[in-house]
């Protein structure tokens, strides 16, 4: 398959766009009392923007549709504002600053994307934790001022991570550290949450079928333009050690959101030494295996992003297992390893199709055993 197809549609950090035309909102409106979707085209209303650190694409395939995608951006960057850590006038910066001292009250619309965070904190085996945040400010990987820090700094830092001491009150929607130089991060989440915001504005505003592309975090919605029997788009998965644009492989999707957290996607070089910017909350240092790239296949974009994450500290084995035994939730994972192997969660196995032109494998199941 020559591959300069798959340049046809922008590819944005560690997975490739869909190909073949293939939350919160304003109101979150019952199904039955969203407008009726304008007549689905080919050539979509599309903007692409620079924020939250990674390219941002918008596709929208709903016939006159350009003030509801200006909307999902002004929608974005009002949330982006109030997640970013050590800006100014952030919430979250705002409960880091007051950790050890007082409980913070977030907005509607930021108070459950902190319990998502929360939520997969505590049900992945200690493998994501919300309040990672003395970790990544100390190496800072993916800004100017990154650093390899000393042993000694990362064992001080590393004993403030930690989601049971994050106090959480539903009814005030307030939000309390309670140790001082503790730090929230939602940047193992965030995106996944905000894509599935952007989901349910469409949804609101008429849009039936379109692509949401959060640097990673990718929902294609709805029937794919091309007008196939199935409906289904289909999604290259990128090669994590090749330019954008490069894919190893495909599969079938419609509704599904498809995540991909991987090493080479932001990382620090250091005396010949590659740094992720996936740290384990455990260590207070970059995940060691020997996972490149680990996509997750699910429902919901929140649930994606959470799971990359969680799953990349697993590890082969550990994640593959822990993919398979939520596949009655619809949810899948491919994982790639340094060798240039891949492996696929049984329920892909089927759909997941490999290009020979990398030279990427299908990895023998004796691996995971």
């Amino acid at each position: 398959m020559k591959l300069k197809r798959w340049l046809q549609i922008g590819l944005v950090a560690m997975l490739l766009v869909p190909l073949t035309a293939c939350g919160t909102s304003s109101s979150k409106k019952a199904a039955s009392n969203r407008p009726k979707p304008t007549k689905v085209v080919k050539t979509p209303t599309e903007d692409t923007q620079f924020m939250m650190g990674t390219v941002v694409t918008l596709r929208v395939y709903n016939k006159g549709k350009d003030n509801v995608v200006a909307g999902a951006f002004k929608l974005l960057k009002k949330e982006a504002k109030k997640v970013t850590v050590n800006q100014k006038g952030s919430e979250i910066d705002k409960i880091n600053a007051a950790a050890g001292k007082k409980p913070v009250v977030v907005s509607k619309d930021i108070y459950p994307m902190i319990k998502a965070a929360y939520y997969y904190s505590k049900n992945s085996d200690e493998s994501f934790d919300l309040a990672i945040g003395p970790i990544t400010s100390l190496w800072h990987i993916g800004f100017s001022d990154a650093k390899v820090p000393t042993q000694q700094e990362i064992d001080q830092n590393v004993k403030l991570v930690d989601y049971t001491k994050v106090k959480l009150n539903d009814k005030k929607h307030s939000v309390y550290l309670e140790e001082k130089g503790m730090q929230l991060d939602l940047g193992g989440i965030a995106k996944g949450y905000m894509t599935d915001q952007v989901k349910t504005y469409f949804l609101n505003h008429g849009v039936s079928t379109a692509i949401i592309d959060l640097g990673g975090n990718i929902y294609v919605m709805g029937d794919s333009p091309k007008g196939t029997k199935s409906g289904n788009w289909t999604v290259g998965i990128q090669d994590p050690k090749a330019s954008r644009g490069t894919a190893i492989g495909s599969l079938p999707a419609k509704n599904m959101s498809i995540v991909t957290s991987g090493i080479y996607e932001r990382y620090l070089k250091k005396n010949g030494k590659v740094y992720s910017h996936l740290m384990d909350p455990k260590t207070g240092s970059p995940y060691q295996n020997n996972l490149m790239g680990v996509s997750i296949i699910s429902k919901k974009s929140v649930d994606g992003d959470g799971l990359s994450t969680a799953t990349f500290d697993k590890g082969l084995k550990a994640g593959m297992k822990y993919i398979n035994g939520k596949s009655d939730q619809g949810i899948g994972a491919i994982f790639i390893t340094k060798d240039k192997k891949v492996y696929v969660s049984d329920n892909l196995k089927k759909k997941f199709t490999l290009f020979g032109d990398e030279g990427y494998k299908l990895g023998p199941v004796s691996d995971l055993k």
